[in-house]
């Protein structure tokens, strides 16, 4: 009686998911309970994202742009419906991401949380002297930039020698800009002109034709019966290669851009982006730009002190933000700090504090691992932000493999038992005490500690790093030992990064492997990056007597349609680009004629559609099964060989990375969070795999906030003992033995509890 008097409307407490097929997912069924947070786990490749992102927010997304217009729709990327029978019960879905924030310098923390918006408002009433509307302090509006760097801070400028060698004549080649070669039509142009002797050094110009040769605008010339147009080379440069965006240049060109572009402060602003108005106006005693370069923990300690009625509650909500930034971790920011230079984990907990002052609630927020990058300490802050976006009323969906996450889950759902074809199951569903019990991969492995190494391996040598002083590093001086595994930890902010990455990768024999983008990797994929192609296009042009060049998809093979990239691109000017199969190979990338080619059975479409597990079978011998082999080394068995790089995790992007550069000889690896979107299992196998560098004679220097490879290291350095201003120096250097027994640093605690002690 009482289920019937109840509002129907009550009833949709769980989200159910009905014969899920997309990628690996076997036609999963689950029901998973609304208003709760609910954590997915499983081995990288199991299906985890497939079913969160790929079934679930995909299809909530969809349904929510059918809503639009038909005109706005034509605007917006056309999803398909994912691989899934039924969904039911779905709300409104909003997916944080570790997606860099846009590349746009425009962008920076304060924009992307509406902080500096607020602050603009707090300076358009209460600075002295009074300057105008808040308008009149942002430096993306005409108002409010500073004339000479139009709001960016800096400027840039062309280094004439990456353009010139003086110590030559124009006939000799000084002209060092790609394209402008000796007899070349842009050379004869210059030389054609009649300005200046192609016999004579370029430094033995005449002031006037130096200025010429460099700057003259364009200029009609004639010469004999010809008539032409003459610039200046600087002026040519920056029409012909400054103007167009950097990814879309060839590599060469763009690495001469690298090499000849410097930016530097803009003089006249010095750095703060804004015009001299807006700087004028303080409040107590503080310009706006002085406001966006404090830490954010001093920042929100300044605004606490603002306390005029007549903004008091914007200065409310400002300050709610700035502590929600400083809570989560990231109080050692500034606003003025670029997006583009925030990690993966840094901007996914930037879009997370929007969200958590949106007056939403009933919605489905979706995150992607959002402990990366964090320090066990900082693990807990983040906890209590999910919990209090699920305490808001809304549907939590994590994917995660830390165990200190999981543990706060309401409702846990384990997929696997293995990666991509071995996975795709749901191996448990229910709450963590059934986890634990269950004898699935993860249940064995919540409550697994790595012991601490004994006895720890000895150095061979040492790398010193002497008066490191960038961002917030405090002079640092230290030595990092050579021939072991060297574990650098701290908070996030402490001064990690800036350390190993500020005092390294210039040395010789270094070799970092990160998690950043790769270039052009739309068009790659794990056969191309790693040189595999090259064996299997030799193999098959051997089995059928043709050319090796055919089995390129950038090559003559190609499917002309899409350019060999199986998807044609759409792009949408103001909006995100749409990609969409291509119809006439069906996204097979190659012409009919190649795919009429086979070796032992298989067409090449088919060989790079196969997993590295699966063509390791395929090629056991030979380049290729070395390369499979390396692969599979550092846990990527279960990736597609023609899976496009752009859609990596940056921890499978790391891994790749790794497994190219071991072919190589190099002395010393530098590896950023290798742990990132590993299972506790497969945490196993890395350590494995870092024994066996050092093992080799190398060097290898991990930056880590994951116990059980601190626990494993021969030695640490941890910074701290804070972040921002409050870390950039050496707490602690030794082995984890000496920090478990006599360490009292937030790493010493956090591994001391660990182990267990």
């Amino acid at each position: 009686m009482e289920q019937r008097g109840r509002n129907a409307a009550d009833s949709h407490d769980v989200i159910e998911v009905r014969g899920a097929r997309e990628n690996n997912l076997t036609g999963i069924s689950i029901d998973i309970p609304k208003r709760r947070l609910t954590v997915f786990t499983g081995v990288s490749g199991s299906g985890k994202s497939s079913l969160v992102f790929g079934t679930i927010a995909a299809e909530s997304q969809r349904l929510i742009n059918e809503t639009y217009s038909a005109f706005l729709q034509s605007f917006m990327p056309s999803l398909s419906r994912p691989d899934v029978d039924a969904l039911r019960n779905l709300s409104a879905a909003i997916v944080v991401d570790q997606e860099r924030m846009g590349a746009n310098s425009r962008s920076t923390v304060g924009t992307a949380t509406d902080a500096y918006a607020m602050l603009r408002i707090v300076f358009s009433r209460l600075g002295q002297p009074h300057v105008g509307s808040a308008g009149a302090f942002s430096f993306n509006l005409a108002e409010g930039m500073c004339p000479t760097c139009e709001g960016l801070g800096r400027v840039s400028d062309l280094d004439v020698h990456a353009m010139v060698d003086v110590e030559r004549s124009l006939n000799d080649g000084a002209i060092l800009v790609p394209n402008f070669a000796v007899d070349s039509w842009y050379w004869q142009t210059i030389v054609g002109s009649g300005l200046f002797d192609p016999d004579v050094k370029v430094q033995d110009f005449t002031p006037q034709q130096w200025e010429d040769f460099l700057h003259k605008p364009a200029t009609k010339i004639k010469m004999g019966s010809n008539n032409w147009t003459y610039e200046g080379l600087a002026v040519k440069v920056r029409r012909l290669y400054l103007a167009k965006d950097r990814e879309s240049m060839q590599p060469h060109i763009r690495a001469f851009v690298d090499r000849a572009v410097t930016f530097t402060t803009c003089a006249d602003c010095g750095g703060a982006r804004l015009n001299p108005a807006a700087l004028s106006s303080r409040i107590a005693g503080r310009n706006i730009a002085e406001c966006s370069t404090m830490q954010i923990s001093d920042l929100a300690e300044f605004v606490r002190a603002v306390d005029d009625p007549s903004v008091a509650p914007l200065v409310a909500t400002l300050r709610e933000t700035l502590d929600s930034l400083v809570e989560i971790g990231l109080g050692y920011l500034s606003l003025d700090r670029e997006s583009a230079t925030l990690s993966g984990g840094e901007a996914q907990r930037v879009k997370m504090v929007r969200h958590l002052g949106s007056s939403l609630s009933d919605v489905t927020y979706v995150f992607d691992e959002p402990t990366v990058g964090l320090h066990p300490h900082d693990i807990a802050r983040m906890n209590d932000l999910l919990l209090r976006l699920r305490d808001k009323g809304n549907t939590v969906l994590v994917v995660e493999h830390k165990p200190e996450t999981i543990a706060i889950a309401d409702h846990v759902v384990d997929l696997g038992p293995g990666a991509g074809s071995a996975g795709g199951r749901v191996c448990y569903t229910g709450d963590i005490a059934g986890l634990r019990r269950s004898d699935t991969l993860t249940g064995r492995h919540l409550d697994h500690r790595v012991t601490l190494r004994h006895p720890v391996r000895h150095p061979t040598g040492q790398l010193p790093i002497r008066g490191a002083d960038l961002h917030n590093l405090r002079d640092v001086d230290v030595d990092i030992p050579l021939g072991v595994l060297t574990v650098v930890t701290g908070v996030a902010g402490s001064g990690k990064s800036s350390l190993i990455h500020g005092s390294l990768p210039r040395r010789s024999g270094v070799v970092v492997v990160d998690q950043s983008p790769i270039r052009g990797s739309r068009r790659s994929n794990p056969a191309t990056y790693t040189g595999l192609l090259d064996p299997v296009r030799t193999a098959f042009a051997k089995a059928n007597g043709v050319k090796a060049a055919l089995f390129s998809a950038n090559s003559e093979g190609a499917c002309p349609t899409c350019k060999g990239i199986g998807l044609v691109y759409t792009d949408l000017a103001m909006m995100a680009g749409v990609a969409t199969v291509c119809e006439r190979c069906e996204g097979r990338r190659y012409t009919d004629e190649v795919l009429t080619y086979t070796l032992r059975g298989k067409n090449i479409s088919e060989v790079l559609a196969m997993s590295v597990t699966e063509a390791r079978e395929f090629f056991p011998g030979g380049q290729a099964r070395t390369v499979l082999d390396r692969l599979a080394d550092v846990g990527l068995g279960y990736l597609g060989l023609g899976q496009p790089l752009t859609t990596l995790s940056g921890g499978e992007r790391q891994r790749l990375k790794l497994a190219i550069h071991m072919a190589e000889k190099s002395s010393t690896y530098v590896l950023d969070e290798p742990t990132t979107g590993l299972h506790l299992a497969d945490v196993d196998q890395l350590l494995a795999l870092l024994d066996r560098l050092v093992d080799a004679g190398n060097t290898v220097i991990v930056i880590e906030h994951h116990q059980a490879v601190m626990a494993h290291a021969d030695w640490i350095i941890d910074l701290g003992p804070g972040a921002g201003h409050d870390g950039g120096r050496v707490v602690f250097t030794g082995t984890p033995a000496d920090l478990v027994a006599q360490g009292d640093t937030l790493t010493a605690r956090h591994l001391r509890e660990y182990v267990g002690g």
